[in-house]
């Protein structure tokens, strides 16, 4: 399979937006297909997701396990999160190095101007996992099943 510049792969599959274009081989088109029906073609539990193509951020998501849904729980459910989301527009993995360089370093000569534009307060260990708890009640909300209320008969 060649390159494809979008998205979501989970083992040899891809999955996002299709080449109108015919550049390229795949991917399965995202609309046609859901995350879980294409974990269960594979044997792998990772998904690896690139956001943001030019700066090319790439997550890697481990499913440790699958279980019917809970009554009375929200999902999504965050179990874990570790270290925070870089700074929008920080230029990739090699721009958030520098960043931490230069805020680490009083003598660096971005210093001033990295902890002016982060707020002065970034902490690269705080997950903000209040924040992901609030957005994955948001999305559970949205996607919760909607009640259909009986139509009321006119006189």
């Amino acid at each position: 399979m060649i390159a494809f510049p979008a998205g979501v792969r989970v083992g040899d599959a891809s999955l996002g937006r299709p080449d109108l274009e015919g550049l390229y081989d795949g991917p399965t088109d995202a609309k046609k297909i859901t995350l879980e029906q294409l974990l269960n073609q594979t044997t792998t539990r990772t998904i690896q997701y690139v956001y943001d193509f030019g700066d090319d951020w790439d997550h890697s998501i481990r499913i440790e396990r699958v279980n019917e849904a809970a009554a009375g729980m929200t999902h999504p459910r965050l179990l874990k999160a570790t270290g925070t989301c870089p700074p929008e527009n920080i230029g990739g993995a090699w721009g958030f190095t520098e960043f931490f360089e230069a805020l680490a370093d009083p003598d660096h000569e971005q210093h001033e101007e990295m902890v002016q534009w982060s707020g002065g307060d970034f902490d690269a260990a705080d997950a903000e996992i209040d924040s992901i708890i609030e957005r994955f009640s948001r999305l559970a909300k949205k996607w919760a099943p909607q009640s259909r209320k009986p139509r009321q008969k006119r006189k």
